[in-house]
């Protein structure tokens, strides 16, 4: 049984990588439609196009009650994109949920969200100190800590189940922007341990407000448009338009129409087009804030 699993879920890992390549979304669900549709016409606005994709799956959990099996698993998805004369390699990391009723698949659906890990170690507190010391933002230092860590969870923090704005702060602070005096969860932007944060740190919402409404220290100048930001810099995201901040990501390079590319988590993801739109929550309504960071 456990190998007839397997090689159903190898065999529609190869399916929806072919999917990726050849923009068929024919296999999908409507929101995943959707999602591949508007990349399709977003990659040929930007000249851009994908001409190798590679589709890796692992099986994270397997469970069974009588006649029904339940097995996720997570994808490694690494496409090789071409826009104009360069080219760059984008990766992305997501779960999925497939269902079995003996033995055929019924259902295979992607998850949004990931599992929740317990925290690890306290360690932000002890360095805190010494990052008082230097308030220069280092946009290097902050962008290779997003490559690092991008598909991985540095044992220093806690991990959560949306764990974008955490990943995006842990970028910030690498890059030397100082924490706030810390105490109250309301007010500032600082990391004590796994039981002590401001919530700046961790939430979309409270973080996006913080930059917007800080006079020292970290802070985010906004921006009109997306092509003014640079490496380091940081983008909002509310995907519904409702008013309430979602997501966050940072820009890790420009493509060569001078556009951001992002690194971010909880759908783990490197070099992706800033935009989000082959992403099931992405929305007609979307709302963007883009905040070039500054530190003084």
């Amino acid at each position: 049984m456990k190998k007839k699993l397997v090689k159903a879920i190898h065999d529609r890992v190869e399916k929806m990588n072919q999917a990726y390549v050849r923009g068929n979304a024919s296999i999908f669900d409507e929101d995943e439609k959707k999602a591949i549709e508007q990349e399709r016409k977003e990659m040929e606005k930007r000249g851009a196009e994908v001409v190798r994709s590679q589709a890796t799956g692992d099986i994270i959990s397997v469970r069974t009650h009588e006649q029904v099996t339940q097995v996720d698993y997570a994808i490694l998805l690494e496409r090789l994109i071409v826009q104009d004369e360069g080219s760059y390699m984008e990766e992305r990391v997501f779960k999925r949920r497939a269902t079995f009723t003996e033995g055929r698949l019924r259902a295979d659906v992607r998850l949004l969200q990931g599992p929740v890990q317990d925290a690890l170690n306290e360690g932000a507190g002890a360095r805190d100190e010494q990052s008082q010391k230097h308030r220069e933002y280092n946009r290097r230092d902050a962008v290779r800590y997003a490559e690092r860590w991008w598909n991985d969870y540095n044992p220093a923090f806690k991990r959560f189940e949306d764990n974008c704005t955490n990943f995006i702060s842990q970028c910030l602070y690498a890059g030397g922007a100082p924490m706030t005096a810390k105490g109250n969860t309301h007010h500032g932007w600082w990391y004590e341990n796994s039981q002590s944060m401001s919530l700046s740190w961790s939430v979309a919402h409270s973080f996006r407000w913080y930059l917007s409404g800080a006079q020292k220290g970290l802070r985010g100048e906004e921006k009109q448009r997306a092509s003014q930001l640079l490496p380091g810099d940081v983008i909002c995201y509310d995907f519904d338009g409702s008013g309430r901040w979602d997501h966050t990501a940072i820009v890790v390079a420009k493509d060569l129409r001078n556009e951001p590319l992002v690194n971010a988590q909880t759908v783990n993801s490197r070099m992706r087009y800033w935009t989000y739109q082959n992403s099931p929550a992405y929305t007609p309504d979307i709302q963007y804030k883009f905040f070039r960071i500054v530190v003084d």
